[in-house]
């Protein structure tokens, strides 16, 4: 079974960046929905963002949660089975624990479903 490990977390002030990493130990299908989520303390896991490559040419996609749309870039590296969000004008309540998710297509109405990575702490302090 592929495993996902989340790395690129940390301390930064508000307006700052930070890239996050996911690497998967194996392939990522073209079909699988790769997603970051994060969890605030206190509160329910959230999506925040979400890439899928595509069988074919330009039928991947992205979706981004309203909250963070123009500030997080969620992209994806298909030699290396790694996805990637980049955040950028970071705010306080951006703090939380971030995960990365793999879902096969029939998986992708259930929260829960699919591989989980063991999360990364992003703060964002002054």
């Amino acid at each position: 079974q592929v495993q996902l490990v989340e790395s690129g977390g940390g301390l930064v002030q508000p307006g700052g960046s930070l890239k996050l990493s996911c690497a998967a130990s194996g392939n990522i299908g073209a079909t699988d929905v790769v997603g970051w989520y994060r969890q605030a303390p206190g509160k329910q896991r959230e999506v925040v963002a979400s890439i899928t490559r595509g069988r074919f040419r330009n039928t991947g996609f992205t979706n981004y949660a309203d909250s963070v749309k123009g500030r997080f870039t969620i992209s994806m590296d298909n030699a290396k089975n790694t996805v990637y969000l980049e955040m950028n004008n970071l705010k306080p309540e951006d703090t939380a624990v971030y995960y990365c998710n793999l879902k096969k297509p029939i998986q992708i109405t259930d929260l829960q479903a699919g591989i989980w990575g063991q999360g990364t702490q992003v703060t964002v302090s002054s």
